[in-house]
């Protein structure tokens, strides 16, 4: 839980001196900037007003801390610049992202993964399904993603996409879907996984579909597959390397997740290979400007600056704003090794 300091309440609001955004810890990289600019947005505060902006990449930058750090504190509230971080009571404990090292680190162990929640039926499986088509036939219908494919279309977009699939055997560019959540739970992924199943109908040159996130159900992976894709059985870290033509899809993921992939891809010829939808890299620079502020688990991040070409996504209207604010297109563009040179880790 974050508690803002009484300074940031609205002036119209008196009574709410204190505004409190509850994120789960599990899905606090993906979901903690939802969370505070629609919390910020709901108290009236302006979202392009400096202050504000620093207090949400402060805000964020200890989030990204404490999720993928172990965070040592020694009283069950610690305040920063006026923010309140206070910790579970009783013997909950947040959950932190594994540190799970590269498969040679690991001596070429492959961990295998099954859904944590197996039960299922008939009726969960209809409900969730009904739940997917009615999203996406909503997306499909609407201006956003109308304006989601034009901005793919457009020549410049799509000679980034060009030249990633030329020269490669493969006619079609696979997508891997990272880090979606729960859609049987929350409207947002389902608006997510909607956005990719849509593109890839779309688009004759994006081929099989494969998604990730270790809490997905039974249920959901059971529908997931009746949608088309392919649920991995090994979570993978966002450690894939692109082999061939890759987008990987991952909206709104955790730093760490979005460095593990460049790391795995550390080189020109698979960078070359890749494009990432996620969010956006040039925020993540801004973050690391401000004075005192980490983005954590970011130096992969930071040092592509020069090699990337970056889309942000054209229109995001308030129906979408939280499942895909601040996201773009990123187009990686190497050619010498001596382009890859890595931050010194902290």
């Amino acid at each position: 839980t974050l508690r803002a300091p009484s300074s940031l309440a609205n002036p119209k609001f008196p009574n709410q001196a204190n505004v409190e955004i509850r994120v789960q810890t599990r899905r606090i990289g993906r979901r903690m900037r939802s969370a505070l600019l629609l919390g910020q947005y709901n108290t009236g505060l302006e979202v392009e007003g400096f202050p504000l902006v620093k207090s949400l990449f402060a805000i964020e930058s200890y989030i990204m801390a404490a999720s993928a750090e172990v965070l040592t504190l020694d009283k069950r509230a610690e305040s920063h610049d006026g923010w309140t971080i206070v910790l579970p009571r009783g013997k909950r404990r947040s959950r932190k992202l594994p540190k799970i090292g590269s498969l040679e680190e690991q001596g070429g162990t492959v961990v295998s993964w099954t859904p944590s929640d197996t039960k299922s039926s008939e009726d969960r499986r209809s409900k969730l399904e009904l739940k997917m088509v009615g999203c996406m036939k909503r997306v499909e219908n609407s201006v956003f993603y109308q304006k989601f494919v034009e901005q793919m279309q457009t020549q410049q977009v799509m000679d980034h996409f060009h030249k990633v699939l030329e020269g490669s055997e493969q006619k079609k560019m696979q997508m891997v879907v990272y880090g979606i959540g729960s859609i049987e739970s929350h409207e947002t992924p389902r608006l997510q996984l909607s956005i990719a199943l849509l593109i890839k109908r779309e688009f004759s040159w994006i081929g099989d579909l494969q998604v990730f996130d270790p809490i997905l159900s039974a249920t959901e992976c059971q529908v997931l597959e009746a949608l088309g894709c392919t649920v991995l059985s090994v979570n993978e870290q966002g450690r894939r390397r692109a082999t061939s033509p890759t987008l990987f899809f991952m909206p709104h993921c955790e730093a760490g997740l979005y460095n593990n992939l460049l790391k795995a891809n550390w080189d020109v010829e698979a960078m070359n290979r890749v494009v990432l939808f996620g969010n956006s890299f040039q925020l993540y620079r801004q973050y690391a400007s401000f004075k005192n502020l980490i983005v954590v688990d970011s130096n992969h991040i930071l040092a592509v600056e020069n090699i990337t070409d970056e889309f942000v996504l054209s229109t995001v209207s308030e129906d979408y704003f939280a499942a895909f604010h601040d996201s773009s297109w990123h187009f990686f563009r190497p050619c010498l090794t001596t382009d890859l040179q890595v931050l010194d880790e902290k």
